[in-house]
């Protein structure tokens, strides 16, 4: 997974550091649509800006051949923000049986321009949290050591253990294959990726 981040960086001639390949896991799992989807917001956040006419400067998407040095800085300011707060208000609400306010939230997203795939990547990301936590909480597992055997960030295991009480560990593995089973009625045509969403949601 590290070599494969940092090729990932180099095919747009952009170095990461070790320890920002780390800090790149802790947050966002193993996940590779989230892992490529966070690296090539990385680089757009670390290309330079350029200035046009009259020295105004003008941001670019991607300057691939003088972007800088991705360090766990631009990790902590980019992806562990989109962790916290994209998707938690939406298991929230999904967890207190509110669908309307999932729906809402959900539609806000799109309309705002976030990828529907990459949305429901991230519903993917946390309820796959939530199905490894539930399950050591099953084993009477103490909060200490979830922590240290997951090796999630510290915010996400605060709030996975929250809404893990909230489900049967049997909920969740149903959740989980709904999820499964919506990203391969959208990669196989058989659905558009919003319909699919609102399914989702709707059907939990």
């Amino acid at each position: 997974m590290k070599s494969w981040i940092r090729q990932e960086c180099l095919k747009f001639k952009t170095e990461i550091s070790q320890e920002a390949v780390d800090k790149l896991i802790e947050f966002a799992g193993n996940d590779l649509w989230l892992l490529s989807n966070e690296i090539k917001k990385l680089i757009s956040y670390r290309a330079p800006q350029q200035r046009g006419e009259g020295g105004k400067e003008n941001k670019v998407l991607f300057d691939y051949k003088n972007s800088q040095k991705i360090e766990v800085a631009d990790i902590e300011a980019l992806v562990s923000s989109k962790v916290e707060t994209a998707i938690f208000k939406t298991i929230d609400a999904i967890s207190q049986k509110n669908k309307k306010q999932a729906l809402l939230l959900i539609h806000q997203h799109l309309e705002k321009g976030d990828n529907p795939l990459y949305l429901l990547s991230m519903i993917n990301y946390q309820f796959k949290n939530l199905l490894i936590v539930k399950d050591l909480m099953g084993k009477q597992r103490p909060y200490y050591f979830i922590q240290k055997i997951t090796r999630l960030h510290p915010f996400v295991v605060k709030k996975s253990y929250q809404q893990a009480g909230k489900f049967t560990f049997s909920e969740l593995k149903k959740i989980y294959w709904k999820i499964f089973q919506a990203d391969l009625d959208i990669k196989t045509g058989k659905i558009n990726p919003e319909t699919a969403l609102d399914l989702l949601i709707t059907g939990i």
